[in-house]
């Protein structure tokens, strides 16, 4: 955190130096990237990202729209064809307010990004499996629950960051997830994110073969705090990869 000394975390983890929450999925060679940090330009170079051939926006925050510039790197590998880019209404608009250059078909000219805007549907049908979406309340906003299912596995993934609670409808959705991940912000209550104990309930009802709690502040130790948690649980970290057969 900004000039701030965080008590009793253990800087030389470097599981709690933490960039800003996304995700990338893979289906069946199909590259899915989830939000772009601040910081997406180096959790790319970090983390190998070689392909995203799809962009997905939970929503317009800052913390996981304001990467999206650096996507121009992965349009000019699709030869200056647009990205598509799903989002809610209100992510999309964010979007366009922000990014008004690379709203085109094509990029203007090679190293410009360029976006065509989707809003999310229902169900998503995509090379190598199906997205499903569900939204969820995040304070004024609602932002996209996901939920990922390969073709050829049947592997699912349940993605809900940035959320005050899941609910029924994508407590159904997830059900059978082999991975589910959840927003969990830090020990205490806060008005738009579930705290640990709220995503502990969470994670007790999807009953998920694992579960990781992602969208931690800096007062979450990876070790210390890691330790308490059920043993089908567990803090995400920067780098995690898990692969689902």
């Amino acid at each position: 955190m900004i000039a701030h000394d965080p008590p009793d975390l253990d800087l030389d983890d470097r599981r709690n130096w933490r960039t800003r929450t996304s995700i990338h999925v893979e289906m069946g060679g199909y590259h899915i990237q989830v939000d772009a940090a601040p910081e997406f330009r180096l959790q790319c170079i970090w983390n190998q990202i070689r392909q995203i051939d799809l962009f997905i926006l939970t929503h317009g925050h800052a913390d996981h729209v304001l990467g999206m510039d650096d996507l121009r790197r992965f349009i000019d590998l699709r030869g200056g064809d647009a990205l598509p880019v799903y989002g809610t209404p209100e992510g999309l608009e964010r979007v366009r307010t922000i990014f008004p250059y690379a709203i085109q078909d094509r990029a203007l000219i090679k190293g410009y990004p360029a976006f065509k805007l989707h809003e999310m549907p229902p169900i998503l049908d995509v090379p190598g499996g199906t997205i499903r979406r569900v939204l969820l309340p995040h304070g004024r906003i609602e932002v996209l629950g996901l939920i990922f299912e390969e073709a050829a596995t049947g592997a699912k993934l349940a993605y809900f960051t940035d959320c005050k609670q899941v609910t029924p409808e994508a407590r159904d959705l997830a059900q059978g997830a082999d991975v589910v991940v959840l927003d969990a912000l830090r020990p205490m209550v806060h008005p738009s994110h579930m705290s640990i104990a709220e995503a502990l309930e969470a994670a007790a009802l999807l009953n998920a073969r694992q579960t990781y709690f992602t969208h931690m502040t800096f007062m979450i130790d990876q070790e210390k705090d890691g330790a308490k948690l059920p043993p089908n649980v567990a803090y995400a970290y920067d780098g995690l990869r898990v692969t689902l057969t």
